[in-house]
């Protein structure tokens, strides 16, 4: 009897498969199912990435160290193994596989659930065998026996696994050497720990770097604005000169030389009044969802992704890890046909829903790979959700009933009056139809809009007018920080302020750095690396990644173009119009280039201040001995004189008590500590006391020796 193996991402997903079928049985580490269509299947499972590259001492033992003069490290293939702390599931897996007639590749559908696939099944010895493809978009039970009924065939995603793998191999090159080049050199010009270098990260960190350097170099100049409250029998409305002052002397010569004074006459000479349509926003994409729930709520990119990828598995919204913003017509007919129960769940209402496909939503040309993320059919208990859960559904659904709503239309009415040939403008607004913004009638920036309309007189074109002026002072703003939803959608935009026409092309083209699915890791990475921090949701760069990018910022790996360029090339890969072997060759010259250039560039750079300047930051104190600095060493605290024969330390660890950073500052500053609890003797009795330096040595301070 012929044998079936579905290859799921991880536990949870395979437990939703498992339950489409008719019966099912768990096991350790499998689900044995059974239907109508598969008599005998069984379903296993990774927990991610169940297959990991090589690590440079697998290939070479003298790779392990870190040595200027092992780089670069090229291996002559490129190799895989099992994944640390995986080895019992994947034996449980490649058993399954072993035995399998034909695999059922059901990992999530996109190039990396692609490439975890494949990869197990490389490493298993199992490529030989019929491949199928589940592609579904959502874990409802029905969705996924359409799926099982529908299979694809495996080589129609050969080339997406292709691409996913040479983004791996490549981003192991990259990470592999140039990391260890730019610390080796860092160190040697008195830096301290690791500098991690990445084919994404690395641009996204000069990128926030320049915002910041900008608004640290920005400086606010003050200008002037002409404004004239215009009093008319029907009313008065305010209107604004168009041009702005560098000085208040410069605005009165100008009303001088206009003769502009409030004894001077004013008529209307122009009355348009408007009809405008604002439809509701396009559907999300994650990076939209991401951009969107970080300004609602401050949730970080990596915190909204978990969570829409909760509902997901909760069967209550799509594949999350979309791209686009569109859905096709099957989607647009079960969202149509499920409106009044997605009404009904949050007690809302549409007068009269519009009903015709939309190609600002529907559009099957515009869905590649995934429709944009919507609620499915199965409606959530919304008090079985939490907080966090119901915030991001709240957004998916409600963007999702706004396109079914009417365009929000008003009457926008601009009027135009002018004194002594000086022209000044009046804008105002009348809403006729809320449409879909009465969804968002509680929302800041929807009520800051329609507070800023004033309500206008009815005028006609001719009518005279009394004059008053005033000025407004105001100064200009600094760009703002990025905050991690904004920064989400810099990444996804970065081509639009590229110099080059070139490099902007590529950039627009392959829709900025990173992926949809990997931005979110890019700023975590970015974080553990202490590269960057936020401050009341705002994204700061730290010392640390000032100076990696005041040392990189002519270097090819800090420019966003760059990474833009081999987004390009992957695709081509995806698309069978270029080979993995011409990417990685162009990536091998990119680091033999770089090894060559870089000792010019810290020759070149402030790199030993900044290390100066580091160690000032970073040190516990002065040493009592030759009053240089005390730093973390790791395992101890140690003066940096020591190769001038300086001598004193302070161990981490005393009598069982793990010394605090405080314990040593004050240690160094006031020759004691504060009282500290927790230490023990010999015998592992807990006592307390203070510390002290005598002698430069460590002692304890009882208040009563006895």
């Amino acid at each position: 009897m012929s044998k079936t193996v579905i290859l799921a991402e991880k536990p949870s997903q395979a437990s939703a498969y498992a339950d489409a079928f008719d019966h099912s049985e768990r096991k350790d580490g499998y689900f044995v199912v059974s239907d109508k269509e598969f008599s005998h299947a069984v379903i296993t499972y990774g927990f991610g990435h169940l297959v990991a590259l090589f690590s440079p001492e697998d290939y070479h033992e003298e790779w392990k160290k870190w040595d200027l003069n092992t780089l670069p490290l090229l291996p002559t293939e490129y190799r895989f193994k099992v994944s640390d702390g995986k080895q019992k599931q994947y034996t449980i897996v490649k058993k399954h596989l072993d035995e399998a007639d034909t695999i059922i590749i059901a990992t999530d559908g996109d190039r990396e659930g692609e490439a975890i696939a494949r990869l197990i099944i490389n490493l298993s010895g199992n490529n030989h065998k019929q491949l199928k493809r589940l592609w579904i978009n959502s874990l409802e039970k029905e969705e996924i026996k359409n799926g099982f009924h529908h299979l694809r065939n495996g080589e129609e995603f050969y080339s997406s696994y292709k691409e996913a793998e040479t983004r791996q191999i490549a981003d192991w090159l990259v990470g592999m050497n140039l990391s260890r080049l730019y610390t080796l050199y860092m160190q040697k010009n008195g830096m301290k720990g690791v500098f991690s270098i990445g084919r994404v990260q690395t641009p996204t960190l000069y990128l926030i770097y320049q915002r910041n350097k900008e608004i640290a170099e920005f400086v606010s100049k003050p200008f002037y604005e002409l404004y004239g409250r215009f009093s008319h029998k029907k009313g008065v409305y305010q209107g604004k000169y168009a041009g702005r002052f560098d000085s208040e002397f410069d605005l009165e010569a100008f009303k001088e030389k206009q003769e502009i004074s409030d004894s001077a006459p004013g008529q209307i000479t122009s009355v348009k009044t408007e009809e405008k349509k604002q439809y509701a926003p396009k559907l999300f994409s994650l990076s939209d969802l991401q951009a969107t729930a970080n300004k609602r709520f401050h949730y970080s990119a990596s915190e909204t992704l978990k969570i829409v990828q909760g509902l997901y598995e909760k069967k209550l919204v799509s594949y999350p890890r979309t791209d686009t913003n569109y859905i096709g017509r099957p989607e647009f007919d079960y969202l149509k046909n499920a409106l009044p129960s997605y009404l009904n769940l949050v007690n809302e209402t549409i007068a009269e829903p519009q009903l015709k496909e939309n190609k600002r939503y529907v559009d099957g040309a515009n869905v590649q790979e995934h429709y944009a993320i919507i609620p499915t059919r199965t409606l959530p208990n919304l008090a079985a959700l939490s907080q966090k859960e119901r915030n991001i559904y709240a957004l998916i659904l409600y963007r999702t009933l706004s396109m079914f709503e009417k365009p929000y239309i008003y009457d926008e009415t601009t009027i135009e009056t002018t004194v002594h040939a000086v022209l000044f403008k009046t804008t105002g607004k009348v809403e006729k139809v809320m449409g879909w913004r009465k969804f968002y009638k509680n929302e800041k920036e929807m009520k800051k809009t329609t507070e800023e309309n004033q309500t206008l007189p009815t005028v006609r074109e001719g009518d005279a007018v009394a004059s008053h002026f005033y000025t407004k002072e105001r100064k200009t703003q600094p760009p703002k920080y990025y905050t991690e939803g904004t920064l989400i959608t810099a990444m996804k935009n970065v081509g639009r302020d590229a110099e080059d026409e070139e490099n902007k092309a590529i950039l627009r083209e392959t829709e900025g750095i990173g992926t949809e699915a990997t931005r979110a890791n890019v700023i975590e990475t970015l974080k553990k690396q202490d590269y960057i921090t936020l401050q009341k949701n705002n994204v700061l760069v730290t010392p640390k990644g000032e100076t990696l990018c005041e040392v990189i910022q002519n270097d090819e790996i800090a420019n966003a173009s760059m990474t833009a360029k081999w987004e390009k090339y992957l695709k081509k890969i995806r698309n069978q119009e270029g080979t993995q072997e011409a990417f990685l060759s162009s990536i091998t010259n990119f680091i033999n280039h770089l090894i060559q250039k870089v000792p010019g560039t810290f020759e070149n750079s402030a790199i030993k201040k900044h290390a100066e300047k580091g160690e000032a930051v970073t040190a516990m104190g002065a040493c009592p001995q030759c009053r240089k600095n005390v730093l973390d060493k790791g395992k101890f605290f140690g003066c940096v004189g020591y190769r001038e024969g300086c001598t004193f330390t302070l161990p981490k660890k005393w009598s069982g008590k793990t010394l605090t950073k405080k314990n040593v500052k004050d240690l160094l500053s006031k020759q004691e500590t504060s009282l500290i609890k927790g230490f023990k003797n010999k015998k592992g009795t807990p006592f307390n006391t203070k510390l002290k330096l005598v002698n430069n040595k460590l002692a304890f301070d009882f208040p009563n020796p006895k």
